[in-house]
């Protein structure tokens, strides 16, 4: 025991190691320093009593700061020194008798006495003040007095020390929390700029690089359609666009389709990525640029993934707890970023299709159809609507047959109507119509500068159908070069834009129609059979109208009621001989032709009686039906019909040939006609 005026003298020295030190090492450097000359010890600790734990946390001066330790407060003499607030002075025997598990270290294996006092300030108890020496009985009740008065100093240099501490751990907390809410902040604002993804992602990345040296940066959108990754990936460092961007990964066993598929955030160093390197190539160029690790983090919007943030580094250490932190915080926000814009293109597509569609549908209302239904009862339509009911419900590629005129596309509108895509929109193309070098834009659309006078992005007519119908109309006229590609959109139900590069999924059923002989193209090299069989899966043939003999009264009056109202006139009657040539006709060009010559009739009409100019008709080489028996109908010779025609009608008109109520305008022909032709009837 030293004299006590060199006891005050230390006592001095450590009310100024209290005024000069802020930090827990340097405190007790320097009160081992000045100690030493006062009490005996080998060894000298601070143990910290944490109140909410009930745990105490040594601090040994004599080994690095790294190497804290923490026992319970039954576990050794501090707790009980904390506890009654006495001191404890015993030998290494009584302390191991007590606790059996003190917190000695292997180095402290010849201690042979201890000395432990409370740590106490008039606000709080901080723990307990251990002196440690390898001699027996070195220390006394004197001594521990001493060290008491010692411990209360220590006690507010300790509490001041902790304070400060905690102060400047709250400020760097504070500090990295105002980076990292600006940091969010930066990237909020950046996200709200952008409606696409390639720009947000442009602005994402050059947050991160600045922030904390992200180098490479992808964002991974899920497709449901293809249940694929759709990458969009940049060098944070120069903007540059990297080589797989804008392609689809596969979701497999990758560090990102962990991420995606279960929900949480993937750290992968760089010996996890060269082992799928072979893979996946781009991440070899990653590594030769000395990626060391990528952190994979799933855009969650509550609990549906829509995709994947991945980011690169060049130092594993740079994604810590506070990046770690400020990664979820970007994915969170960039996740309703993506969510929003990829609504926002659904959006736009949608209203892009929606105007399509309406300019489409305004073109259709001023195209003039045949008829607004079905008109005939005849046993060779009844079965052809059979099989249009059959087909329907189905969902089935159909091939309409048969010649010009005959309505084939007033079947294909039947089939869409009781199909389940009643709802969405019949899309037409004619094959025929369309120049050839303008029918794949037609069918596919074009991108901007997809060729020369591409000004704008052109959605094509399989897209416009979506989730309806397309019917192709002269199918057969589509050229050989163009068949693979729409047979890989019925196949596989995807298209590319003319210039672009993207898979667009298509959900359309086709309904195609031609006049021809595909088969016989076919043969002829001139149609794909791969092609005619995958349209040809439920062939439907629209017989001729000589073939629905019974049918032609009842379109003959449709046609006159629909033509009459139109324009206004009241006719209620079509002669009797009249309809019985019309019958007799063998109408190469079918309804239309039937259609077309009703509506002239109308035209002609001065009466209620309904005025056809059968000369047209009659002079026709193939006037006969050959198909319509004599049987059937009872009618006489044209010839002999003709003369009776050309004779009531002089009689109606007195005997007058020209003028506009003379027997040549009643019958639709020109003067010098008519008077030719009763000249060669002998009348």
């Amino acid at each position: 025991m030293k004299p006590q005026a060199d006891q005050y003298e230390a006592l001095l020295r450590v009310s100024q190691a209290i005024s000069s030190n802020r930090d827990m090492r340097s405190l007790m450097d320097a009160l081992a320093e000045r100690l030493h000359s006062v009490v005996q010890f080998d060894y000298f600790d601070i143990v910290l009593y944490d109140a909410a734990e009930r745990r105490m946390q040594f601090i040994f001066w004599d080994i690095s700061p790294e190497l804290d330790d923490q026992i319970t407060l039954d576990d050794g003499p501090g707790g009980w020194v904390c506890t009654n607030q006495k001191a404890l002075i015993c030998s290494i025997e009584e302390l191991k008798l007590r606790y059996p598990k003190p917190a000695l270290s292997r180095e402290r294996d010849k201690v042979q006495s201890i000395c432990v006092v409370p740590l106490t300030t008039a606000q709080r108890r901080l723990g307990c003040l251990e002196f440690l020496s390898v001699r027996q009985n070195a220390y006394s009740e004197d001594d521990a007095h001493f060290i008491e008065q010692v411990a209360s100093q220590i006690a507010v240099a300790v509490d001041n020390t902790l304070n400060h501490e905690a102060a400047v751990l709250s400020e760097r907390r504070l500090q990295l929390e105002r980076d990292r809410l600006a940091t969010l902040l930066r990237v909020t604002k950046a996200l709200g700029a952008k409606r696409d993804i390639n720009g947000i992602l442009e602005n994402v990345s050059h947050a991160l690089y600045e922030s904390f040296g992200v180098e490479y940066i992808c964002i991974q959108v899920h497709s449901p359609d293809s249940d694929m990754l759709r990458a969009f990936a940049l060098d944070a460092r120069t903007d540059r666009k990297l080589a797989y961007s804008e392609t689809s990964i596969p979701i497999d066993e990758s560090p990102w389709a962990r991420a995606f598929t279960k929900r949480e955030r993937i750290v992968a160093g760089a010996g996890e990525l060269k082992a799928i390197a072979s893979q996946f190539p781009y991440l070899s160029e990653m590594l030769v640029q000395g990626i060391e690790a990528a952190c994979f983090l799933p855009l969650q919007i509550h609990s549906r993934c829509i995709g994947v943030l991945a980011v690169s580094h060049r130092d594993m250490g740079a994604f810590n707890g506070q990046n770690l932190l400020l990664l979820d915080g970007i994915a969170e926000q960039l996740a309703i970023a993506v969510e929003n814009t990829l609504a926002y293109q659904e959006i736009s597509q949608l209203r892009d299709r929606l105007a399509s569609e309406k300019l489409y549908l305004e073109e259709e209302i001023r195209t003039e159809h045949n008829f607004k239904e079905i008109i005939g009862e005849s046993v060779a339509l009844n079965k052809l609507l059979s099989e249009v009911e059959l087909v329907a419900s189905s969902d089935s590629t159909a091939l309409i047959l048969g010649e010009t005129g005959t309505g084939k596309e007033l079947i294909a509108r039947a089939i869409h109507q009781l199909s389940a895509r009643r709802d969405r929109t019949l899309v037409k193309l004619n094959c025929a119509a369309i120049p050839l070098g303008l029918l794949e834009s037609e069918l596919f659309g074009h991108e901007r500068g997809a060729f020369t006078g591409a000004v704008t992005q052109k959605i094509g007519r399989l897209e416009l159908a979506h989730k309806g119908t397309l019917f192709l109309d002269e199918v057969g006229e589509i050229p050989l070069e163009l068949q693979p590609k729409l047979l890989r959109a019925i196949q596989e139900r995807e298209i590319e834009r003319l210039g672009g590069t993207q898979v667009i999924r298509v959900d359309v059923r086709i309904i195609a129609a031609t006049n021809r002989e595909l088969k016989q193209m076919v043969t002829d090299h001139q149609f794909r059979s791969d092609l005619y069989y995958r349209l040809n899966v439920f062939p439907l043939r629209v017989p001729p109208l000589r073939q629905r003999q019974t049918d032609i009264p009842l379109l003959v009056r449709y046609f006159t009621q629909k033509h009459a109202r139109r324009m206004k006139r009241n006719i209620d009657c079509i002669p009797a001989e009249t309809m019985k040539i019309l019958c007799l006709y063998s109408w190469p060009g079918n309804v239309r032709e039937l259609e077309n010559l009703i509506e002239r009739a109308v035209i002609l009409s001065k009466g209620p009686a309904l005025d056809v100019p059968l000369l047209e008709i009659t002079e026709e080489p193939d006037f006969y039906n050959n198909s319509w028996s004599s049987e059937k109908l009872s009618v006489r010779k044209p010839q002999k019909t003709e003369i009776d025609l050309i004779k009531r009608t002089l009689q109606e008109t007195n005997g007058i040939i020209s003028g506009p109520g003379g027997a040549a305008a009643r019958l639709g022909l020109k003067r010098s006609t008519l008077i030719s032709r009763m000249k060669k009837l002998g009348l």
